[in-house]
């Protein structure tokens, strides 16, 4: 098998990962990257080689997801490095976005499928959201972009959770000390929803924080002055207290605690919102680690309540950090209706365990691709010539990125063929081709 043509801008990413993968084994995963990429639909293994125009090699491209011998974490922490490498500023802290969301399957012989919640499906209201297909525990890196209206997830780590394994939050601890280990130099700041801020996840590496939803029910505590200040415990039985005087429940701490307005920039609009704060314990989950509460309350919307592990961020900047999680939610409706993770066949373990995944680090590496090579202004008012009633579109979405990056694999495609000027015919077959990959 050759390595298709590929044009320098994505040469040049790709090579990052030949140490991961011997020199045939790189060769398929370069192939079918350029297949997933360019795949308009049915994006299953054998659709990623007819796209990548190597139809042939069927039994070499099953083998890289079910047999060949490489590490996906591996591949996901070389692909953290290149986005903290390129998207991120020197020094700056790493935000990531831990959730999990399933891949619906079918067939009785799928590995690790089963019957599990699925936020995305749409149910009548009081039926169950449930869903036969594997699940997922993804670790992704939020960053801002320039060309980008909002934060954007990049997924670089994964687990597939089993019922009866390790729990999903055990997972994500799994997943949040791999990237806490490889990048010592960096504080890393979690945000999760409400299932991920349990005791599980009490004990994280020293540079990292965790940021999510407090429940409604929760009991806390003062700290208590021991906790600050431990006692000579000469001449003293027992041990010391560790926590104070119960506060209640968040409500009950808002109602007790003076409120302080700030501004807040969130889902891409500023909004003047109230804060009540404290430093507590929330004894059921944490312990005796003080932790910081913020109650946030807004005319007309609903309150949050948050808890967080980050002692000296301000208030503002916290409410940012958690709102960022939702991107890690645009990622994975990008990554199942747009890329097309999930749509493979497979059903052994080990393809089952990576065949999705290559899908969401193909999806970061083509937002990754368009940052260094593909933004152009003309992307948005391109968009904008097609779809006249979209008046409101300023921004590239993903699938314009992705658009753009197919176009640019059609053409290094078809120029690689062409030694002289390229005939009416050829100039059509490619005007066609660019209009199915904007499809």
């Amino acid at each position: 098998m050759s390595i298709p043509a590929v044009p320098k801008s994505l040469q040049s990413l790709l090579g990052a990962f030949r140490p991961c993968f011997t020199t045939p084994t790189f060769t398929t995963f370069v192939t079918l990257t350029i297949g997933m990429i360019a795949a308009p639909t049915r994006r299953t293994v054998c659709g990623m080689l007819t796209a990548a125009r190597m139809g042939g090699h069927h039994g070499r491209a099953h083998r890289f997801f079910a047999t060949a011998a490489w590490s996906l974490d591996q591949v996901g922490l070389t692909m953290l490095g290149l986005v903290i490498g390129w998207l991120t500023p020197t020094g700056a802290p790493l935000l990531i976005a831990i959730d999990d969301t399933l891949f619906r399957r079918s067939g009785k012989k799928v590995h690790g499928a089963v019957w599990a919640y699925d936020g995305s499906r749409q149910v009548a209201k009081g039926q169950a959201k449930l869903s036969r297909g594997t699940t997922f525990v993804v670790a992704a890196v939020v960053v801002d972009l320039p060309f980008a209206g909002r934060p954007i997830a990049l997924p670089v780590l994964f687990r597939l959770w089993r019922p009866g394994g390790r729990t999903k939050t055990i997972l994500a601890r799994e997943l949040i000390g791999r990237i806490a280990a490889a990048r010592p130099d960096r504080a890393v700041h979690v945000v999760a929803d409400g299932a991920y801020v349990c005791s599980t996840l009490r004990h994280l590496p020293v540079n990292v924080t965790l940021t999510g939803p407090l429940p409604r029910n929760a009991a806390l505590y003062e700290v208590h002055p021991d906790l600050d200040n431990p006692p000579n415990m000469r001449g003293r039985r027992g041990r010391p207290r560790t926590r104070g005087a119960r506060i209640g429940t968040p409500s009950e701490l808002a109602a007790t605690t003076a409120g302080v307005q700030i501004m807040v920039t969130r889902y891409g609009r500023t909004a003047a919102v109230t804060v009540h704060e404290r430093r507590c314990l929330w004894y059921g989950a944490f312990r005796s680690r003080p932790v910081r509460v913020l109650v946030v309350r807004e005319p007309r919307r609903p309150g949050l309540a948050l808890l967080t592990t980050d002692t000296t961020t301000a208030a503002a900047e916290l409410i940012a950090r958690y709102s960022a999680r939702w991107s890690i939610e645009v990622a994975f409706f990008d990554a199942k209706h747009v890329t097309g993770a999930g749509e493979a066949r497979n059903r052994t373990r080990l393809a089952v365990e990576r065949t999705v995944p290559f899908g969401m680090l193909t999806q970061t590496l083509v937002i990754l691709w368009y940052h260094l090579a593909g933004h152009s202004p003309a992307v948005v008012a391109e968009h904008r010539t097609r779809a006249r009633w979209y008046t409101t579109k300023t921004h590239p979405s993903y699938p314009d990125m992705l658009t753009k990056l197919r176009r640019t694999l059609i053409a290094a495609q078809y120029c690689a063929d062409l030694p002289g000027d390229p005939t009416p015919e050829q100039i059509h077959t490619i005007r066609l081709a660019w209009a199915n990959a904007a499809a």
